[in-house]
Parts: structure tokens; C-alpha cells; sequence
């Protein structure tokens, strides 16, 4: 047993880092349990006797309220964030299949973090706050991809041998291999594919990797936070993920490197959609959304990660609702993608939010082909409905055949505005800016979309047109240093902190990308990337950031007071509900967004 263990630890971090000598009495000292199938293996509150590390088998770990913090597997560990605060249980552990753990005792446990630096900085980064949830999740949000990932993946190419491949995986210590050519990642083989798909199957040992390896993985940009890498683990059943930079492999992230960054609330509703097997299941999961964000705003998080992380669950319902409507329809008969636009197509739901969508087709459609994705679509666009995010108001969806239309169409939709860029053609523009990929073949839209901003920006009438069309909405800023509120009607004494507060600074940062050719879609990555590539001053671009903070963040507080009250969220912030300095600080930020406003009229705010 002991042997055993030593194995299996010796591949496991940070206990590989661990001296010889220690390691073997860390071996020693172990217990290794079987839970059977469906046994707790401790509950919530019940005083932990040392922490797990799974050997085989997969555990459903819950927090207080019954919502699933993380699906775990080989390797993973859990039971430190309660060994860190004060020994009892802050989560609920319970075998989804015969499991055999290994535990390393209390004491154990406490020495090693007190002597052994590898295990100090390990478990250093586990939050040791029991019963704060949404702080745990605040803690996910807000590392970014870059500070979680491993650098330099280990590689090979796609004729490595399976053998090969295991000797070297093991010489390394690792679970996976990155398959890439020329430093563009085409595939990934884990521990997992070797055992299931190569030695299980009777594979001989000088198999290529191309035989068995996963062609096109899912990947995220280093731009992403996170709990980016947590939702998509969670909805694709990973346990790594490749971190690519326009193509080209830079880092990887496993489930091991999550684990002392659960974002346990958002995190529980993203594996829930993921899995769910209905339209009403889906609809019950959207439906705690209202109370998801009123913790993420309690919490203190920012604006930024609040909406990213209810993005994240919209992103998911979709495409259950794509998965569903091809098991009711059959396959699709041909390559699709299906985008989001508006507030999703920027990551910036909160809790108001309508859909906007469309579908791209592989060009070659016949007939019989539309019709099949215009039933996808009003499938997917009533199944969203049904979720709370309503019908479009303006038709902006799938189901309005304008926006299911082939490649060729699509370039020749945009083309078009760009040359006459009318007021139809600068709405329509304005909109399509924002798309990102949720479904599909995401190929069909990114070398469009480069070749699009490249089009746009050198033609200065139309980015003139869209410079005008983008001052149309205006700041609530009234006379007298006061705030300028609804006159009339059922939101009379209210400012709308969407039209008149956000969205100015979404035109702006849509302007900004246009001029800096910025392929990212959501507000704040837009401005910092515009200070970035000094498409606007230092200054402004700060001040700007700090003024779009506000306003955002001051909407949120707004949605989740109204909901806490027990009533719909809605834009329409009273400033009388508001104290002297907040609206003093409102009124600032609205007077920072106005002077870029008219700075970006005048050119400045672009050239700096």
C-alpha cells in the first residue's frame, strides 16, 4: 500500500517537489479509503480528518447550500479551505463512483505546510475562508489566465508514439501532452487517452499520437479569467485546457490549478445548464440567476467579472439549446455558427438582458438547408426566450432570415455598409461589431471579421458616420452640477443607467476598437486594450476606465437592490436614493464620459 501510494504521490504536485526522504515518510503516514458509490465521504461543518487526494474515481463537492462547487477526478484534492480556517468541513464531499482516496492526516498535513516550502506555496494560495462563497469566487474572477497558467507546455507532434508519449509523460510528471506543429496547437493526448483509447483498445505501442489524440481543442485566449477556465472545464467535462494566443500555444491550465480558485455559485449553474435535459430544466437554472448576482455584487466584485460570469451561463444555455435542437432535428447538414451580439456578444449581461443573435452558413446552402437553420433557430430563440432572455425588440435574432444568411452573404452584409454607410448601415454596424462566437465552426467568422476592421478603418467616411452615430446617446448631466432625470412617463425622476450611462461608453469603446482594428468585443478589455496600443491618450483612457467603472458598477448595485427588495431589475436608477457623494462622484464620471465624447468628435480622443 505503501509502495502504492508513494507512486502515485511521487506524480502528484507539490508533493513531486518534495525531498526523497520526506516524500517516503509522507507515504508511510497516508491512509488510503474506499467509498463506494454514492457514499459522503464528509459533510458540511463535520471536523475534517485530513485532506483527500483522489487516486481513482470522481467526487461531487457542494457548499452550504447544496450547489456544486467542482466534479473532481484523479489527481485533484480537497478539504484544504477547511483545514485552513479552523478544521471543520466548508464544502460537502460525496462519491459519484467507487472512489479510493488518499488521506494525509491532519497533523500530517499541518507539518508539512509549516516545513516544506513546495507545500507552503501550494496550499498558500487556497482562500482559508470558510463560509464566504462569493468571496472564494471573487478570488477566481479576478486572476487572470496568465498568473494561473503553466508556461511552456510539454510537446510533441502528432507522429509521437503512444510509448513515446507515456515515457515521456512520466519522466515529466505530467497528465497530458500538447500536439502542435510549428508552435500552432492542432491537438491534445492526456493520461486518460493513453490508458482508454491506446492500451485499452489493444493499440500497438508505435501508434502515432494522430490515431488517438483530440483534434481542435477547446482552448481560451490568455485574456480570459479565471473563471473562464473553470466554466469551460465545467461544461466540457475537462480537466485541461490549452491557453492559445492567435494560434499559437503559450500555456496550459489543469483542474489542479482551480482548486483553490472555485467560483462555487456561477461555477454550479454552468455545470447545471451544461447537463440539463430540458427547456424547463434550463429555465429553472436561468431563474437563480437574480440571486447569483445579488451575492457577486454583495461580495464586492467588480462590475466587469459580475456580468462576465452571468455572460458565461447565457453562453452555455445556447449551446445546450444548439445541442438540443440537432437531437431533435438531426445533424446539421451543414457548417453553421451561431454569434451573439449586443450586451452578450461583449460579456456584459446583467440582469436585464434580451437576446440578439444570428447564424453564419457555410456557403453552398440549398433550399432544404435554410429551412433546417431557420427551425434551429427558432428552436434556440424560443428556448431563450423561455430562459428570461426575451425576443429582441428590434427582430436582431436568427429567426429573422436577414441574419441567417451564408459566408458570402454575410461579407457582402458588411462590405456594403462600409461603402454607404447610412443610418440603417452605421446601427447595423454598430451591432455586428460586437459579435463573438457561441456555437458552431467558429472559422466562418474570424477571418471575416479581421478583414472587416481592416476594410472599416481606412475608410474615414465610414468611420466618421460611425464616430457621429456613436454621440447619440447622451450623458444625464443636467445644469447646475445636478443630474438630469426622466421628465415624464413611468420612469419619471430616474436616470437610465443603461442608455444614458453604459452605453455611451460602449459606443466609445466600439470606436475605439474600429480604429485600433481590436478584434476584442467586451467594453473594458476595449478601452484598456485601446491605452494599450495608445490608440487614446494616457489620461483620458484612465480617467475614461475609471468613469465606466462607476457607472457600471453604481446600475449593478441598483439591479441587486431592487432585487433584494423583491422586485424586477431594471436601469432606471432614482438619483434620490443616491447620497450627496454618490451622486457627486455619478456626476463626475458622466462629466469624463461627455469630454471624451467630444474629444473623439474632434479627433483627440483617438490620436492622443
Amino acid at each position: 500500500m505503501n509502495e502504492d501510494a508513494l507512486t502515485f504521490l511521487s506524480r502528484q504536485h507539490p508533493y513531486d517537489e518534495l525531498p526523497a526522504g520526506v516524500l517516503n515518510d509522507v507515504a508511510a503516514q497516508v491512509e488510503k479509503l474506499s467509498v463506494a458509490e454514492g457514499e459522503m465521504i464528509y459533510a458540511y461543518g463535520e471536523p475534517l480528518e485530513g485532506l483527500y487526494i483522489i487516486q481513482s474515481g470522481l467526487v461531487d463537492v457542494r457548499d452550504q447550500s447544496d450547489t456544486q462547487v467542482s466534479m473532481l477526478e484523479r489527481g485533484n484534492s480537497f478539504g484544504e479551505r477547511g483545514l485552513l480556517a479552523d478544521g471543520n468541513a466548508v464544502t460537502s464531499a460525496r462519491a459519484v463512483r467507487d472512489t479510493l482516496l488518499i488521506r494525509v492526516p491532519v497533523s500530517l498535513f499541518n507539518t508539512l505546510r509549516t516545513e516544506q516550502s513546495p507545500f507552503q506555496r501550494f496550499f498558500a494560495r487556497s482562500s482559508a475562508r470558510p463560509d464566504k462563497s462569493a468571496t472564494q469566487q471573487t478570488s477566481l474572477a479576478q486572476v487572470s489566465v496568465d498568473a494561473l497558467m503553466v508556461r511552456n507546455p510539454v510537446t510533441c507532434t502528432p507522429g509521437t508514439s503512444v510509448v513515446d508519449a507515456a515515457v515521456l509523460m512520466t519522466s515529466r510528471r505530467i497528465s497530458c501532452l500538447c500536439i502542435t506543429e510549428e508552435d500552432r496547437l492542432t491537438g491534445i493526448v492526456t493520461l486518460r487517452d493513453l490508458v482508454g483509447k491506446a492500451l485499452a483498445a489493444g493499440l500497438p505501442p508505435q501508434t502515432p499520437l494522430s490515431d488517438i489524440i483530440q483534434n481542435e481543442p477547446v482552448s481560451l485566449p490568455p485574456t480570459a479569467i479565471g473563471s473562464d477556465v473553470l466554466h469551460m472545464m465545467m461544461e466540457y467535462n475537462l480537466g485541461h485546457l490549452p491557453i492559445v494566443d492567435a494560434g499559437k500555444l503559450v500555456g496550459i491550465v489543469t483542474q489542479t490549478d482551480l482548486t483553490r480558485y472555485q467560483a462555487t455559485t456561477a461555477a454550479g449553474l454552468v455545470a447545471d445548464a451544461a447537463r440539463a435535459q430540458s427547456v424547463e430544466a434550463l429555465a429553472d437554472i436561468t431563474g437563480r440567476i437574480p440571486a447569483l448576482l445579488v451575492q457577486l455584487v454583495a461580495a464586492g466584485n467588480r462590475h466587469d467579472v459580475v456580468t462576465r460570469m452571468i455572460t458565461d451561463i447565457a453562453d452555455v444555455v445556447t449551446r445546450r439549446l444548439l445541442n438540443m435542437a440537432e437531437e431533435k432535428l438531426g445533424p446539421a447538414p451543414l457548417r453553421y455558427l451561431w454569434l451573439a451580439c449586443g450586451s452578450q456578444g461583449r460579456q456584459e449581461q446583467t440582469g436585464v438582458s434580451d437576446q440578439d443573435n444570428c447564424l453564419i452558413l457555410e456557403d453552398g446552402a440549398s433550399r432544404d438547408d435554410i429551412a433546417y437553420f431557420h427551425e434551429m433557430a427558432t428552436f434556440v430563440s424560443d428556448g431563450l426566450n423561455a430562459c428570461g432572455y426575451v425576443y429582441c425588440p428590434g427582430d436582431m435574432m436568427a429567426t429573422n432570415p436577414r441574419w441567417c444568411q451564408p459566408l458570402s452573404v454575410w461579407k457582402e452584409y458588411f462590405n456594403g455598409w462600409i461603402k454607404s454607410p447610412s443610418k440603417e448601415a452605421q446601427m447595423l454596424a454598430s451591432v455586428m461589431f460586437d459579435l463573438r462566437p457561441i456555437g458552431g465552426d467558429a472559422s466562418l467568422f474570424h477571418g471575416m471579421q479581421q478583414a472587416t476592421l481592416e476594410k472599416a478603418a481606412k475608410n474615414s467616411i465610414f468611420t466618421a458616420h460611425m464616430a457621429s452615430n456613436s454621440l447619440t446617446h447622451q450623458t444625464p448631466l443636467g445644469l447646475l452640477r445636478g443630474l438630469a432625470t426622466i421628465s415624464s412617463g413611468d420612469h419619471r425622476k430616474t436616470i437610465d443607467t443603461k442608455l444614458n450611462g453604459v452605453v455611451p461608453v460602449v459606443d466609445l469603446g466600439r470606436m475605439y476598437a474600429l480604429q485600433g482594428k481590436l478584434t476584442v468585443a467586451n467594453t473594458r478589455a476595449r478601452l484598456i486594450a485601446a491605452l494599450n496600443n495608445k490608440t487614446i491618450s494616457a489620461k483620458g483612457g484612465r480617467d475614461l476606465l475609471e468613469a465606466y467603472d462607476l457607472v457600471a458598477q453604481t446600475r449593478l448595485e441598483h439591479q441587486a437592490r431592487l432585487i433584494k427588495e423583491g422586485k424586477a431589475p431594471d436601469n432606471y436608477l432614482p438619483p434620490a436614493r443616491l447620497s450627496d457623494f454618490e451622486r457627486s462622484h455619478l456626476r463626475d464620471a458622466f462629466v469624463v464620459i461627455k469630454t471624451m465624447q467630444s474629444a473623439l468628435m474632434q479627433g483627440r480622443g483617438i490620436l492622443g
